[in-house]
């Protein structure tokens, strides 16, 4: 059963006063104690995940286009009609290594679920099934009707709540959590390796065409050749400047332990922070190895569905802040 959403209030660990129940007093600032998000189950009874926003269905098609504009151009303008056999399949091989991996983290980053709390999970048989400590308290979104773990914030696109929440990305269609935030570090990351080399072979392409004749060193004409090079010269630079300033930023974020959106609401010293190197190893999946450059690293070819804590049916709680034992 569904709750009346115009009886729900939005409650963020404790901000404004909520109900706890009938009959029942507002607890005090300080005994509210948020539940932890090991406790609430993961969402993730199936193995695909998809968010079906059109803008960022559209800005994921674009940036896949924009990555092959960049390999068509330096493939069949630059490298191919070069003399140097050498400098052609060092430089073609590189470039579309580091392609594929950034299409494959984005591709990885796209479809994980980031971490999304199981919708419509606010009932008095599933909040008992937890067996939580009486005077802990658990908080409900108004908006998808779930119970919120600590540091886990509602997403407007996904229509879910998400744990640890970072932002809603559309060049990759999906929110950047706790779950998919490595593969997005990786896709800034290898685009801006791409970014690069792209402009660095764009600079050396130049370089010689003005010393050999430009009907030589191109396939195509050379004011088709020119405005090619502009636009991945123009491509390449925007994207170096974009990709590295966020690949900086989640670094960031990771090693002190704090999300972009906990930054923006002013939500920092909620939580005891972990050491930049442990919040790393959390967030790339173990101790410093290759498999932290790795977008496959954790996908499996098992075809078994996971393993699934069914939910407790019942009402939805109207409450926002519910206090253990429930009334």
């Amino acid at each position: 059963m569904k709750s009346p959403v115009h009886r729900c209030r939005d409650v963020e660990h404790g901000r404004g006063q909520g109900r706890t129940g009938a009959g029942t007093s507002c607890l005090q600032a300080e005994q509210r104690i948020p539940i932890s998000k090991d406790v609430i189950t993961s969402s993730a009874a199936s193995a695909m995940w998809f968010i079906r926003d059109l803008c960022g269905i559209v800005c994921a098609v674009i940036t896949w286009l924009l990555v092959l504009y960049a390999d068509f151009v330096v493939l069949f303008v630059m490298l191919l009609p070069s003399k140097n056999l050498t400098y052609s399949i060092v430089n073609g091989t590189l470039f579309n290594i580091l392609a594929f991996l950034a299409l494959a983290s984005h591709l990885r980053a796209m479809c994980t679920d980031p971490g999304a709390v199981p919708k419509g999970n606010a009932t008095k048989e599933y909040i008992e099934s937890l067996q939580l400590k009486p005077g802990q308290v658990v908080y409900k979104c108004p908006k998808c009707c779930s119970i919120k773990p600590d540091r886990a914030h509602h997403c407007s696109v996904c229509k879910r709540c998400i744990r640890k929440m970072d932002h809603h990305c559309p060049w990759v269609n999906n929110c950047v959590g706790e779950n998919n935030q490595k593969y997005f570090v990786l896709f800034t990351m290898y685009i801006a390796f791409v970014s690069l080399h792209s402009l660095l072979m764009v600079v050396f392409h130049f370089l010689y065409c003005f010393e050999d004749d430009w009907t030589k060193c191109s396939s195509f004409s050379p004011p088709a050749t020119v405005i090619l090079l502009i636009l991945l010269c123009f491509e390449g630079l925007l994207f170096l400047i974009f990709t590295s300033v966020m690949f900086g930023t989640q670094v960031h974020s990771i090693c002190t332990d704090e999300t972009g959106i906990e930054r923006l609401k002013g939500e920092t010293g909620r939580w005891v922070k972990v050491p930049c190197w442990e919040a790393m190893q959390t967030a790339f999946g173990g101790p410093f190895s290759l498999s932290w450059c790795s977008p496959f690293s954790g996908l499996s070819c098992n075809r078994s569905s996971p393993e699934y804590v069914p939910v407790p049916q019942g009402k939805i709680i109207e409450e926002d802040v519910i206090e253990i034992p429930l009334n």
